[in-house]
């Protein structure tokens, strides 16, 4: 008989809120948080948009930013948002230390390039750019000991550290599937008995020279430049492809019988994880959705649940044309078509952007917070029907609706496809 799986904290670093509180609050209320890139000079770039977090310190959470400046913009924001949730939580001095353990999605981080991207810059600018004189040019501007802060398992490490959680850690970098796909592995770990508290989320900035160029070649971002705020539209039938977020979410996952022990706050308890392959191509998702089919079928098979058990779903939905239209035949197949046409839908990435690695754990929190509340946050900027996306995805007003049992989606470059169930308790 395996343990069962609650969520007791959540915490966050997002574009759209710098506390879960505040996020809630501006994703009932439909705004964006989509602007012109500031983080480098991106005005040449075929996108010159992102979601950033803005006016941020990690002094807001207790720390001296001077101790924490040449680390890894990654791991500022997993401290930042790990350290709301285990405040939140009440879990720390409860647990033994080798019984607390961390498990992110978390990718790599990003410091200060100003002279790295203003050489890229004007490479691009005088249509001189040479890859190979970039790189030589690049390494000898590029300090190695804040280059080492950069790793996707750094924010691991330190969380750890902070809390004095000597039981298993682990990072797991599945593109965007990784956030959601380390909160399905905690979970296990916890279901197990290896360990009694886990934090777990992600967090990932890709808001950089390097990150933008690659999803340009791969025509992936927005260039609906002059319109920031409606760049994200998921579903929408004039979609053009997502908006690069960046950010962190962490929860603290936790055995249900500690946690009642103790007396804590009980956000929903996990009762549902799928982690499927498409085994296709690495940039394009299955045209049929096999992988995220099955994905979404194991994660009801998990929670022992039917396909009309489910209250909401929090969709990846990243506003590019395939990935919307093949993850709503994939719902169709995997829930029946009036099944899925009962069941709302709608995509947080409308609001706050794509936050690569950390969008699974940020959609996590929010679906608790659909089950809190009993609100739906809507898809914005959702303005012309698409006849391929043709569910209810709770069109520009959020809605105040019954809601007990989400589910959340994640799928990655790489065909990663993650399914994730939480229940109210």
């Amino acid at each position: 008989m395996r343990n069962r799986v609650v969520i007791t904290g959540v915490g966050c670093v997002t574009p759209l809120g710098t506390t879960v509180p505040e996020l809630w609050e501006n994703l009932l209320a439909g705004k964006s948080s989509v602007r012109n890139t500031t983080l480098f000079d991106a005005s040449k770039f075929p996108t010159n948009i992102a979601s950033e977090v803005r006016d941020w310190s990690i002094a807001a959470v207790g720390e001296d930013p001077a101790v924490w400046e040449k680390r890894g913009r990654h791991t500022r924001f997993a401290i930042g948002a790990a350290k709301q949730a285990m405040e939140d939580s009440g879990a720390a001095g409860t647990v033994e230390p080798t019984r607390m353990g961390v498990y992110l999605g978390a990718g790599e981080g990003q410091q200060d390039f100003a002279a790295f991207s203003a050489m890229m810059t004007a490479a691009i600018k005088q249509g001189d750019f040479n890859l190979t004189s970039f790189v030589q040019e690049g390494l000898k501007l590029l300090d190695p000991v804040e280059e080492l802060e950069q790793e996707p398992n750094m924010p691991a490490a330190y969380v750890a550290a902070q809390f004095d959680a000597q039981g298993p850690n682990f990072n797991c970098l599945t593109a965007c599937a990784a956030s959601s796909q380390a909160i399905g592995e905690a979970t296990e770990i916890i279901r197990r008995g290896e360990a009694d508290v886990m934090i777990s989320g992600g967090a990932h900035s890709m808001i950089h020279p390097f990150g933008v160029t690659g999803f340009n070649l791969l025509t992936a971002l927005s260039e609906r430049n002059d319109e920031p705020h409606r760049a994200s539209r998921p579903f929408d039938r004039n979609r053009d492809g997502f908006v690069l977020g960046e950010g962190a979410a962490m929860l603290v996952l936790e055995e249900y019988e500690h946690a009642k022990a103790r007396g804590a706050q009980i956000y929903g308890e996990l009762i549902g994880y799928g982690a499927t392959a498409d085994a296709f191509r690495i940039t394009d998702t299955h045209p049929e959705g096999r992988g995220a089919t099955s994905c979404i079928k194991m994660a009801l098979k998990d929670a022992g649940l039917g396909t009309g058990d489910i209250d909401y779903v929090n969709a990846h939905g990243t506003s590019t044309t395939v990935n919307d239209k093949v993850e709503t035949l994939s719902l169709k197949q995997a829930l029946g078509e009036d099944d899925a046409r009962a069941t709302p839908v709608s995509s947080t990435k409308s609001m706050m952007g794509h936050l690569i690695a950390a969008a699974g754990a940020t959609e996590l929190i929010i679906s608790l917070m659909a089950i809190k509340d009993n609100k739906l946050p809507a898809t914005i900027n959702y303005e012309t029907p698409d006849p391929n996306c043709d569910l209810d995805y709770i069109p520009n007003e959020a809605r105040d609706q019954k809601c007990n049992v989400v589910l959340s989606n994640s799928f990655g470059f790489g065909g990663q496809n993650i399914t994730l169930i939480a229940r109210g308790v």
